[in-house]
């Protein structure tokens, strides 16, 4: 049986790329690849494993005529890929949960208290040596302490954000489209935390921090309706997908002073950003780094590279996106591998 080879549409950090090598040919094109690349690279045949960046999309189109084991995402959202085709495909998803959590709870963290404090205005102000000397209402900004942040979804970086905001004396109240959590599933924070309608999170919160994946039932979750329906005082933070935010209607949101502020990390156009969206000076802009520290990098690569592994080799992926792919997968006689299709 031939070595595996992994098509790597972007080099991973170490250990990801050392240890996709060990375990067969890596292949890594000079040029992240367009979509019609793509496309042909995975009807080839001569791939068993894509290892994928969010900016690499597996539409239904491309998965039908693909004849790959699997696709292993480095990041723990998959909305880049359509799932359900490659499930019916027979197609393995990885991706790489739970070891950015505490990164993105800490930016959106950073997200709430830069938008309040004024941070990037505070910070251009002093570099453009306009700052003369100490005055009463300097560039007054919100408190955070004794607001009320509300999170939209409550799964594992919404409940570390909760953890965190609760540290600086935040009321945090949450919406989840599946209902409340059971007290005896929060731990610490039952008691400490509690559960909302959506019109009730977006109405009463002075942060409204997003934590919900891209769906077809999240895409423009926050649309000028919801804006009209938050404070005038309040802010918007978003560190989970960028079209869960109509950002057109943000940005008018934000000129017109509908809220107060808002503190991005990722984008509904993303690199591009909404006309407007950077000139307003009430906002904090950062560019998707919600997961980049050195070390949950590298164990985002140690796990897509361990995924993308075992779905070349015909093992369950630890972190499979569609478990009932496994059960379809075509296996090669002879090799116990799932079939290229």
């Amino acid at each position: 049986m031939s070595a595996p080879s992994f098509l790597v549409t972007t080099p991973l950090p170490e250990p990801g790329m050392r240890l996709l090598r060990e375990a067969g040919e890596v292949v890594v094109p000079a040029h992240p690849p367009s979509a019609e690349q793509l496309l042909q690279a995975c009807a080839s045949g001569r791939h068993d494993v894509v290892v994928a960046q969010l900016t690499d999309h597996f539409d239904e189109e491309l998965l039908a005529t693909a004849r790959i084991r699997g696709v292993s995402n480095y990041a723990v959202g998959h909305d880049n890929v359509s799932v359900p085709a490659a499930t019916r495909r027979g197609i393995l998803v990885g991706n790489t949960p739970g070891v950015l959590t505490d990164a993105t709870a800490d930016l959106a963290l950073l997200l709430i208290l830069a938008t309040a404090r004024r941070c990037v205005e505070a910070d251009a102000f002093v570099r453009a040596g306009r700052f003369d000397g100490w005055r009463p209402e300097l560039l007054l900004g919100a408190d955070v302490s004794g607001a009320t942040l509300g999170l939209a979804g409550f799964g594992r970086i919404a409940r570390a954000t909760a953890e965190r905001a609760l540290g600086f004396g935040m009321d945090v109240r949450y919406w989840a489209r599946r209902g409340p959590v059971p007290e005896a599933e929060l731990g610490a924070l039952a008691g400490r935390v509690r559960h909302a309608s959506w019109d009730e999170v977006v109405r009463e919160s002075d942060f409204l921090s997003l934590h919900v994946p891209l769906s077809p039932g999240t895409h423009h979750l926050v649309d000028a309706a919801t804006l009209r329906a938050m404070k005038p005082t309040a802010c918007l933070i978003n560190t989970a997908r960028g079209p869960v935010v109509d950002e057109h209607a943000l940005v008018e949101a934000l000129r017109t002073g509908e809220i107060a502020g808002a503190g991005l990390d990722v984008y509904e156009r993303e690199p591009a950003l909404a006309d407007g969206l950077a000139e307003l000076p009430n906002t904090t802009l950062l560019p998707h780094v919600g997961s980049a520290t050195r070390s949950v990098r590298a164990r985002m690569a140690r796990l897509c590279a361990d995924n993308a592994v075992a779905m070349a080799t015909g093992r369950r992926p630890a972190h499979l996106v569609n478990p009932e792919a496994w059960a379809q997968a075509a296996v090669t006689p002879g090799t116990g591998l799932p079939g290229r299709g």
